[in-house]
């Protein structure tokens, strides 16, 4: 066989020995990943065929109120309400446990209700006061003959009732369903809507 120019055997044995050593201890030391990787593998596998969980769906604010659970103001409002009320000039809100802010005050003694969250905003002109409470089920049975001798008009709609008063400047909206009563005071302004948009952000 013809020899390839400048390669020494004395140098190239020694070295093809030192090599397939290495790779031998390479091979040896890699043993114990062996049965991880298999692992790491199968679970790939499986999860890529396996069907997503569905999500689960957050509890409504109603919902966590009637778990007796505590609620945040934020969580509330949709989304484009608050928007609407934090970008009022002068916005601030607080969080607070005071009773209702309505002037229907022997019907809020009546229905003993046990505040959940008290949202109190305040602007450069007027301000909005919402509570939210759980009541005993006679409360909703009650409300409507006692607001509308107090000048409310109520109106039931699908599961929730709903009674509301203007006077001059001021808008009272009271919503009574599934054991719980959220009312809002509206001094000086009033939000197209609010009463609605924020039952629909409380009850989903």
């Amino acid at each position: 066989m013809a020899r390839i120019g400048g390669r020494n055997s004395w140098i190239a044995v020694p070295a093809g020995m030192v090599c397939a050593a290495v790779v031998g201890a390479l091979v040896w030391l890699s043993l114990p990943m062996v049965p991880v990787t298999i692992a790491w593998i199968g679970d790939t596998l499986r999860s890529a065929t396996a069907p997503a969980p569905a999500a689960t769906r957050a509890a409504t604010p109603a919902q966590a109120a009637a778990d007796g659970r505590a609620v945040d103001c934020r969580t509330m409002y949709p989304d484009d309400l608050w928007n609407e009320l934090t970008w009022r000039p002068g916005s601030l809100l607080s969080q607070s446990g005071a009773p209702p802010a309505t002037s229907a005050a022997s019907f809020a003694d009546a229905a003993a209700a046990r505040v959940v969250v008290t949202c109190t905003w305040r602007f450069e002109a007027g301000g909005i006061v919402s509570t939210l409470s759980r009541v005993d089920a006679e409360a909703s049975s009650i409300a409507e003959a006692a607001l509308s001798g107090a000048g409310f008009t109520c109106r039931a709609d699908g599961a929730q009732l709903v009674c509301t008063r203007t006077q001059g400047a001021v808008m009272e909206e009271h919503t009574f369903r599934d054991g719980l009563w959220l009312v809002s005071v509206e001094t000086d302004w009033q939000p197209e809507d609010y009463g609605s948009r924020l039952d629909r952000g409380v009850w989903g």
